[in-house]
């Protein structure tokens, strides 16, 4: 045999015996709060005009808006729409509050099986609980946050659920938490929170940094500024972008300016050049809903119905930026999340007006068997709440 034969025959043996793996997926998708019609939502958000590959959702919470413990309907939309999702587990409000989060999490396994599992991305335990349990947090007035200590307790418990013969399918997916990038920097954050994850949930808004010339122009430099500091604090961990937006509307902060204007140049800049396709990235968000308080709305369709959003998403637009990193953007494929709390209680209920107003998403029964009610409810706000940051 000729050597070359030979290297040809050593070589495709070898590929036989060792195939080399599938590339793990990307995920690209938009954050959504409870109580909104997600069936509608997540088939608009794979259908906009002038983008695709939007089918993944991240969750905030496992329960159904005004109830004790049954999973939300969020999951028989996203069977039906083929929707992945990284799931949430809220866990700002105590252990009893925590434990109506495992209840539905194992009545859903239980209930939608093999089909549920294979669309869940990871779970995210807790949502900036850091950032709204820390001094900037408490001056900025924002909800409850957690600490450190109790939320890996919740990881852990997170992973016990996980673990446990009823739940077998569900065995190996991936636990993070998500917060924002500043408190990957944090002693707390880097000593203790870091060690129990699988991943590293980030979130990171250039508009709410005031102190650091935020507008437009500096767009990517902040944004790269805040992903980079993050992948080097959390060193091999992978590092999913879980929040990033621009405001269309709500009032100018420091020098960051709300319009549909600067909210397609960040989607151009830092989503079409930065993050998609590239890291696994839910933005900042599907549908805003008003608030009393005239908080920033970061809604990319007024209307969930609407499959024409309010810029243009084709990804041909400005995609200069302000910075020059050239940078890798790190290690953000293939893993898994779940989450605890939110930056804000709003994210936890959109139930809006009009199309968003209810749950039409079930289509799916959920049995019933595992969900009890002897567990505290956890209250949920009647609408979403937008962002209310301040750093």
């Amino acid at each position: 045999m000729a050597l070359s034969d030979f290297l040809t025959f050593a070589i495709v043996i070898t590929l036989s015996l060792f195939p080399i793996p599938a590339s793990a997926e990307i995920y690209k998708g938009f954050n959504y709060g409870a109580g909104i019609d997600f069936l509608t939502s997540f088939r608009t958000a794979k259908t906009l005009v002038g983008t695709s590959g939007f089918s993944s959702a991240r969750l905030y919470t496992m329960i159904e808006a005004n109830t004790t413990n049954t999973p939300t309907s969020a999951i028989s939309a996203a069977i039906a729409t083929n929707t992945s999702l990284l799931l949430g587990l809220y866990c700002s409000t105590g252990q009893l509050a925590f434990e109506n989060e495992t209840i539905a999490l194992t009545a859903a396994i239980v209930a939608y099986g093999q089909p549920f599992v294979d669309l869940i991305a990871g779970i995210s335990v807790g949502s900036e609980d850091l950032y709204r349990s820390s001094p900037v947090g408490i001056q900025n007035k924002s909800p409850p946050g957690d600490t450190a200590a109790n939320i890996v307790s919740y990881i852990d418990q997170t992973r016990a659920v996980l673990n446990s013969t009823l739940n077998a399918i569900a065995k190996g997916k991936k636990v993070g938490h998500v917060d924002t990038w500043q408190m990957w920097q944090s002693a707390e954050g880097i000593a203790n929170v870091l060690s129990a994850v699988d991943f590293v949930g980030v979130d990171a808004y250039p508009y709410w940094q005031k102190n650091d010339s935020n507008a437009i122009a500096n767009d990517v430099t902040l944004f790269e500024q805040a992903y980079q500091t993050t992948l080097a604090a959390v060193g091999d961990k992978e590092v999913w972008v879980t929040e990033t937006g621009w405001p269309v509307t709500g009032s100018t902060f420091g020098q960051a300016v709300p319009s549909k204007e600067n909210a397609q140049r960040y989607w151009d800049d830092v989503g079409c050049g930065r993050l998609f396709g590239k890291v696994n990235t839910w933005w900042y968000t599907l549908q805003d809903y008003p608030t009393a308080d005239g908080a920033p709305g970061f809604g990319v369709v007024d209307d969930v119905r609407n499959t024409t959003a309010m810029f243009a998403l084709s990804c041909k637009g400005n995609v200069t930026g302000g910075g020059n990193s050239t940078k890798s953007m790190g290690n953000g494929v293939g893993s898994t999340s779940t989450a605890c709390g939110e930056a804000t209680a709003t994210r936890l209920s959109s139930a809006g007006t009009g199309a968003a107003g209810g749950n039409t998403g079930s289509i799916m029964p959920v049995s019933t068997a595992y969900v009890t009610s002897t567990v505290i409810v956890v209250p949920t706000p009647a609408a979403p709440l937008r962002h209310r940051r301040r750093i």
